[in-house]
């Protein structure tokens, strides 16, 4: 198991034990539910069309799954993860081919399927120049469009460290201080980037993607999840 991975899954079990989990886990049900619902806004999406996820997480807990969850009825369903996640098919039986893979470099064909869809995966695939490599793979192996969601770097808390405003600080003094605050993990690049408006929009120019949206989810009247769309 990676130290990614390891870490990830300690303290999804820590954070399990903890006195506001259970309030946590309905906002973030709420919030995922209100995702697919701006997905089926946004997507020409059936399902009789193929789709893919990629970063699936490899847990059964139903506020891991909320899109895997509402597709259950699609038979054209893969998932992508650097992870093993064929637990996902003993609960969605419509689950066809399940890939451990590299996001960055998935090995499949262009216009492997209709839909390609990725919830909170782009912050942690490192650079910025990975993050573009990674909108760009989505978009080379979509027939039709391409569904991406990430916190907002501009929200007041940063989900993942729990920590309030010092994310906006430019990101080297960012992750000096996580360091000395012995968030190790979370201070490096290649474990969390979070992104903006202005840096959806600057990959969506450097790969050319003329038909695109970014769509703001808010919380508390805060936009706290960014969602770009593209269409091709």
């Amino acid at each position: 198991m990676s130290n990614i991975i390891k870490h990830q899954n300690e303290t999804y079990w820590e954070a399990k034990k903890s006195f506001f989990y259970k309030t946590i886990q309905k906002i973030t049900l709420n919030t995922r539910n209100e995702f697919f619902n701006l997905f089926l806004i946004n997507i020409n999406y059936s399902k009789d069309k193929s789709i893919i996820d990629i970063g699936s997480t490899p847990s059964i807990d139903k506020e891991h799954n909320i899109f895997l969850e509402s597709i259950k009825d699609n038979p054209n369903v893969a998932c992508l993860s650097n992870q093993n996640c064929r637990i996902l098919q003993k609960k969605y039986k419509n689950i066809k081919k399940v890939i451990i893979g590299d996001a960055l470099n998935t090995i499949l064909e262009d216009n492997s399927f209709d839909i390609v869809h990725s919830n909170a995966t782009i912050e942690h695939v490192g650079s910025f120049e990975n993050q573009v490599l990674f909108v760009k793979e989505m978009l080379r192996i979509s027939k039709e469009s391409v569904f991406i969601q990430t916190p907002n770097r501009l929200y007041p808390i940063d989900f993942h460290t729990i920590l309030p405003f010092i994310h906006w600080l430019p990101k080297k003094l960012h992750r000096k201080i996580l360091k000395f605050l012995k968030l190790n993990f979370y201070s490096k690049e290649e474990n969390l980037n979070l992104l903006t408006i202005k840096e959806l929009k600057k990959i969506c120019k450097k790969l050319n993607i003329k038909k695109f949206k970014i769509l703001k989810y808010k919380i508390f009247f805060l936009t706290s999840n960014l969602i770009l769309v593209c269409y091709k």
